[in-house]
This record gives C-alpha cells, sequence and structure tokens, in this order.
C-alpha cells in the first residue's frame, strides 16, 4: 500500500513539471498577422539628362552656362534653363528648337508685328526648349491657361496654384498661334505695338510692365537669351533689313547696361516709372527735372 502512495506521487510530480515547460515553435511566424509593421526598401530614383527622346518634365525661364549641379555636374555642352523648376537641355537642342520654329515665328511677326525673336524667346524660356510638361502633353509652349472664353481641351497642372487649367493643342503651331493672338487681343500689350518690330529689348521691358512675367529678372533673361542665339536675326529676315549683332549695335533703346531709357511716343514719367520698378519722384532726381514733363526722344536714366 505504502509502495502504491509512493509510486503515485511520483507520477503525480512528473506530470507537474512536464506542464510548466512552454512550447518551442519550429515554424516560422506570417509577418501578415504580427502586429510589427513590414517595411519596404524604394529605389532612389535615378536622374538623366533631357534628350530629344526623354524629355525632362519641367519648365524653364532663364539661362545660363557654367560647371554647377542640376541634379548632377553639367557638361560643356548642357545648358542650365531655370524658373520654379530646372531642366538640363543641350545647346545643341536649343539650336534645334529654334530651327524647328523659326518659320512659324516669322509667319506670326508678318501677320502681327510681334518680333520673332520675341515669340521664339519666350516659346524657349516658357517650354524649356520644347522639354517642358505643358510642351510635352498638351503642345502649349508658352504655358497659356484656359481662361473663360476658352473651350477647347485643356490639362490640369499644378503651376501658381494647384490643378490649374491649361490650354492642349493639337499642334505646337496652335500654340504659336494663340499666344500672338494673347498679345494682341488684350489692352494691356497695346503699348508694346507702338516700339520698333526689331526692338525686342523695349518688347522685353514692356511685357514685364503689362504684367506678362512676375519675375522681375524676365527682361535680362529673354534679352539674354535672344542675344546668345542671335534671334534677332529673324526680325531682320522678316523686315528685310540688314541684322547687325547686339555687340557692335549702337541703336538699341536700352544702353548696354540698361540703365536709359529714350522716351517714345505715348511715354509719361508714371509710364516709365512703372515699366522699371522706380518712384516718379526717383526718376526726376535722377535726371534733374523740375517737374513730370518729358520730350520725345529724350534720353531718361532709370536704373
Amino acid at each position: 500500500m505504502i509502495k502504491k502512495t509512493i509510486l503515485l506521487l511520483l507520477m503525480i510530480f512528473v506530470a507537474s513539471c512536464s506542464a510548466n515547460h512552454s512550447a518551442v515553435r519550429t515554424s516560422k511566424p506570417d509577418p501578415r498577422k504580427s502586429g510589427n509593421p513590414v517595411v519596404q526598401r524604394v529605389k532612389k530614383p535615378i536622374y538623366r539628362p533631357a534628350t530629344a527622346k526623354n524629355p525632362v518634365a519641367v519648365s524653364a525661364v532663364s539661362v545660363k552656362e557654367s560647371p554647377g549641379n542640376v541634379d548632377g555636374p553639367l557638361t560643356s555642352s548642357e545648358v542650365v534653363l531655370e524658373a520654379t523648376t530646372r531642366v538640363k537641355v543641350t545647346t545643341a537642342m536649343v539650336v534645334a528648337y529654334i530651327e524647328r520654329y523659326k518659320e512659324v515665328a516669322k509667319e506670326n511677326m508678318t501677320k502681327t508685328g510681334i518680333p520673332a525673336s520675341i515669340t521664339l524667346g519666350q516659346a524657349i524660356l516658357e517650354s524649356g526648349a520644347g522639354t517642358g510638361p505643358l510642351s510635352v502633353q498638351a503642345n502649349n509652349h508658352f504655358g497659356i491657361k484656359c481662361h473663360k472664353e476658352w473651350t477647347g481641351p485643356s490639362i490640369k497642372y499644378t503651376d501658381d496654384e494647384e490643378n490649374e487649367c491649361f490650354r492642349k493643342y493639337d499642334d505646337p503651331s496652335l500654340s504659336f498661334k494663340d499666344h500672338s493672338y494673347f498679345l494682341t487681343s488684350r489692352p494691356r500689350y497695346a503699348e508694346l505695338f507702338e516700339f520698333k518690330k526689331d526692338d525686342y529689348r523695349s518688347w522685353a521691358y514692356g511685357l514685364k510692365a503689362a504684367g506678362y512675367a512676375t519675375d522681375t529678372k524676365y527682361p535680362d533673361k529673354l534679352i539674354g537669351l535672344i542675344e546668345r542665339y542671335q534671334l534677332g536675326k529673324f526680325d531682320a529676315e522678316v523686315l528685310g533689313t540688314e541684322y547687325v549683332p547686339v555687340a557692335t549695335t549702337k541703336t538699341n533703346v536700352y544702353a548696354q547696361d540698361f540703365q536709359k531709357y529714350t522716351v517714345i511716343k505715348g511715354d509719361s514719367l508714371y509710364s516709365i516709372s512703372k515699366r522699371f520698378n522706380i518712384s516718379i519722384d526717383d526718376l526726376k532726381k535722377k535726371n534733374n527735372l523740375t517737374d513730370n514733363t518729358i520730350s520725345l526722344g529724350q534720353s531718361i536714366i532709370v536704373k
């Protein structure tokens, strides 16, 4: 009896010890059922320079060619076009763009009086020589928004505001035509047509004064592009005059350093002050004027 009792107690003790051991899992836990998040690694996109077959979807407003970084070092043949974003294109791409659209710009100049140099210069700036998103996706080379009167196709693009409405064209030449209509149909640009057709400098500053661009350096950027690629020669071809490179010309309204302005018909101290963002009082002080009277052909210091 005693032996049976001892044996029973021993069996109970062994069973109790076995129950205290934790079970060991040999299979791996399913991450989908785990409370811990699953981390995914995403490769950083690799920047590739713009090419004719692989355009970079950004717009452009100025040009400079020098060593620097725009998602990578520049090569000697690359140009940086910059606006709210930057794009790298080659000089050859810009030249090819000019060659492609020069006749369209010249034809528009014949019909409307807008210098071909201004049209081409603005197109290069606004479209990044045809590589910007609006020019690639919508054939819109001037960033023209829909406005109330537009009933044609459109595209949504975030510019000054999110998802703004921009016009979409079947062909880029229609964008050039619409740009000419845009300038000729709006009263605020009427003053531009008082300038000579080959006076791209006055046109450039006049566009800024009329509110075409908010960038204070827009005229200088436009002029720099026109002179860099000698776009003024297309104005001369339309007018049947001799083209004189800017390095030797002495007849431009704006001096080489952009310090003076020659008064033309319709000018007043007020309009000049608005054009060059300078007060009337400062204009009078700089030019030793006792009143607001100015005369046609008078040279006014504006900076």
